[in-house]
């Protein structure tokens, strides 16, 4: 059984976090050039990392700065910030109240699937949320967990975006969960027009224990991923 190393930053600049990701991404691949290069047989990590952001928007690299409907002062303005980095998908929020999960795994480690993955990553979400009698589900052509799929009542609760080299993982889900729905509003979501977004709190009419909520998604990583938290 695989293990994960479980890392919880709690409340953490956006760029810090991302900084961070890098260093355990790239330890993570220099781990795998060199076990080819010289013939070794090196385990390599695989990580977990919980954390909240402060206000921030984050474009993905094949993203439309269109979608960015707030220029700089009035980004500012509402104590936010901005970057253009290197997952797919495109636009979306981070903020105080919404769990985010970066696992970096190197997938060689599991399966070298990357669509599957996605899916995974879905279903540990989906499978939280039914916890909470709430039925959610996926949106063809759309990654992500979404709920009442096909109505005019269609919202997404939870955003997907990552980035692979050499099979290892970064980046990754998005839920909200106690978030503040309106700075959704400053954006078009994932570029998807017309389309809106949920949270636990406002799916149930109130707050959820944050910790609660991760105990859970743990707990279905857990048990798709066949792995052990250390």
């Amino acid at each position: 059984m695989q293990k994960v190393k479980l890392i919880d930053l709690g409340l953490k600049d956006y760029k810090e976090t991302w900084d961070y990701q890098e260093v355990l991404f790239q330890d993570t691949i220099n781990i795998k050039i060199d076990n080819r290069r010289n013939n070794l047989t090196t385990e390599t990590p695989n990580y977990f990392v919980f954390v909240e952001h402060p206000h921030v928007y984050t474009l993905g690299k094949s993203g439309d700065m269109s979608n960015l409907l707030l220029n700089e002062e009035q980004l500012t303005n509402k104590g936010a910030t901005f970057y253009k980095i290197n997952r797919g998908g495109d636009i979306t929020y981070h903020g105080p109240g919404q769990i985010v999960g970066y696992p970096i795994l190197d997938l060689d480690n599991f399966f070298t699937d990357i669509h599957k993955y996605l899916r995974f990553l879905e279903e540990i979400i989906i499978n939280t949320l039914a916890e909470y009698g709430i039925k959610s589900e996926r949106s063809e052509g759309e990654t992500g967990v979404w709920l009442d799929v096909g109505t005019p009542f269609a919202r997404k609760i939870c955003a997907l975006g990552v980035r692979t080299s050499r099979w290892v993982t970064m980046h990754g889900f998005a839920l909200n969960t106690n978030t503040n729905l309106g700075y959704f509003d400053n954006i078009i979501p994932c570029g998807i027009k017309g389309k809106a977004v949920t949270s636990l709190e406002a799916e149930l009419g109130k707050k959820v224990d944050l910790e609660e909520v991760k105990t859970k998604i743990l707990k279905h990583f857990k048990e798709l991923f066949e792995v052990e938290f250390v």
